[in-house]
């Protein structure tokens, strides 16, 4: 029985390869995570969707534990620099998904689970080093060593670029899911568009919008 882990957010990356896992492995579950993001209403929605995708869905604590981050920090500009390094933005969490993708292979260890799907993407992404495929390879070699077992990252969108994965979404069966049912702005706006809840004064929606427009101009969604 082939079985998957998806890391689920709520937001439109996580979403899109849910329902891409669901599609290619047997058994399905997902775990997200809650860590003082501003954006903190995305897991409202990955409750929802988990349900909408009738998998089991756990949210893990890790409030207190990142810093120095604008997706963290309220009175940090989400649309400056990080101030460590001013060639990432301001919304690099330092060590997220390093801790995100090591707590994750733990939970699946015990679960036997050897699958796990996180939505990074490094040819559309927001500046993060740890969405690169450079780096995915290097934590899923040292994480197999460290556990003595064979654990698999998939990551389906890492070659995709926004207005790809909108395409994705519409032949996976889930468009109306994403438009409807996920949260990526940084600021959790509610503002509902035709492109799905967000305003276009934060780094992700401005992509995610972006994506949509050419998604729709090449007919693909």
């Amino acid at each position: 029985m082939k079985k998957a882990l998806v890391l689920l957010s709520g937001g439109q990356d996580s979403t899109t390869c849910l329902f891409w896992a669901k599609e290619r492995f047997d058994y399905v579950e997902a775990v997200g995570f809650d860590y003082g993001q501003r954006h903190n209403s995305e897991l409202k929605f990955a409750k929802k969707i988990a349900k909408i995708a009738k998998i089991k869905f756990k949210i893990i604590s890790l409030k207190n534990l990142f810093s120095n981050s604008a997706l963290i920090d309220m009175d940090k500009d989400i649309n400056e620099k990080h101030p460590n390094n001013r060639t990432l933005p301001s919304s690099f969490v330092p060590g997220r998904n390093i801790l995100f993708i090591s707590i994750a292979s733990s939970y699946a260890y015990n679960k036997k689970i050897d699958n796990i799907v996180i939505g990074v993407c490094e040819t559309d992404y927001s500046g993060y080093p740890d969405c690169r495929n450079e780096f995915i390879e290097s934590i899923e070699k040292s994480i197999s060593i460290g556990l003595e077992y064979e654990l698999r990252i998939h990551t389906p969108l890492m070659k995709l670029d926004k207005a790809e994965t909108w395409k994705l979404a519409k032949e996976l069966g889930c468009l109306d899911i994403i438009i409807n049912d996920t949260m990526t702005d940084y600021n959790g706006s509610l503002v509902k568009n035709e492109w799905g809840y967000g305003k276009l004064d934060n780094p992700a929606s401005k992509l995610r919008s972006e994506g949509y427009f050419k998604a729709k101009q090449n007919n693909w969604i």
